[in-house]
């Protein structure tokens, strides 16, 4: 059982809170399930403690109103200014670039992920015909023989693409590359892929003025999650609590 004050959190309840804390283990469900219980108590407590009330006539007050109720009254949470938003555009200008655009050929050599034997044949197939086309051999006729892709009927050529459209293992290597054949074999989840950039248009930086509001929504938020947490805190570290700890907890939330 775990104590929180004079409120006491059984085992019956920690094991239906767990159904909505899914995780690699029954032990990490049931203290992420009995994490959840703790603080969900402590704001309940602070709320009385208050006078707030929280409670919808319509519905059962959630953890998120105390916490809302909670915030509103206790904690004063600025806003980012338009110093502070134009500093973050300035020391961040990847963030508000546009994708480049690129004409890409590929050949891919399809292996299963959990296949080891599969994925090294793949991977000395690719490289072998990285050193044909080295040597001159065209790439179309190398598609249409050996690619498990169906760009293979168009010479392998998947078209002009911008980040998002394909596999992040396959965007982190090719629009980081320069025009050409790729000197090494791409490796993802399908197998490993011969990759020739043909044309490569560098992505723009957006206007300050058209995407400031979006700057300031996520300074603001990110300032909220912070008082928020520390606002936990406080709770957590001025409560009585017996049968968990903290300390060891590994929540995102209290980080």
């Amino acid at each position: 059982m775990i104590h929180v004050n004079q409120t006491v959190i059984d085992e019956p309840a920690i094991l239906a809170e767990m159904q909505y804390h899914p995780a690699d283990s029954q032990q990490q469900a049931m203290a992420k399930a009995a994490e959840s219980l703790v603080i969900g108590e402590l704001l309940r407590q602070r709320a009385s403690e208050l006078g707030l009330h929280v409670a919808d006539e319509n519905k059962q007050a959630s953890d998120d109103d105390f916490l809302a109720a909670l915030i509103e009254r206790e904690v004063a949470i600025p806003e980012a200014d338009e110093q502070a938003c134009a500093t973050y555009y300035q020391q961040n200008p990847e963030r508000f670039t546009t994708s480049p655009l690129l004409e890409v050929r590929h050949i891919l050599l399809a292996a299963a992920p959990d296949d080891e034997l599969d994925r090294v044949n793949a991977k000395m197939m690719a490289e072998q015909i990285i050193k044909q086309l080295h040597e001159g051999d065209d790439f179309s006729r190398l598609a249409q023989q050996h690619s498990a892709c169906p760009s293979s009927a168009t010479a392998g050529s998947l078209g002009q693409i911008s980040r998002g459209q394909t596999v992040a293992e396959f965007e982190r290597q090719v629009f980081t590359a320069n025009t050409g054949l790729l000197p090494n074999p791409v490796e993802t989840r399908y197998g490993f892929h011969v990759v020739a950039v043909d044309r490569k248009i560098e992505g723009k930086q957006l206007p300050y003025d058209a995407v400031k509001d979006k700057i300031a929504a996520y300074l603001n938020e990110k300032v909220e999650r912070k008082a928020v947490a520390q606002y936990i805190h406080t709770l957590i570290q001025a409560a009585e609590i017996k049968g968990f700890d903290f300390a060891v907890s590994d929540s995102p939330l209290l980080q």
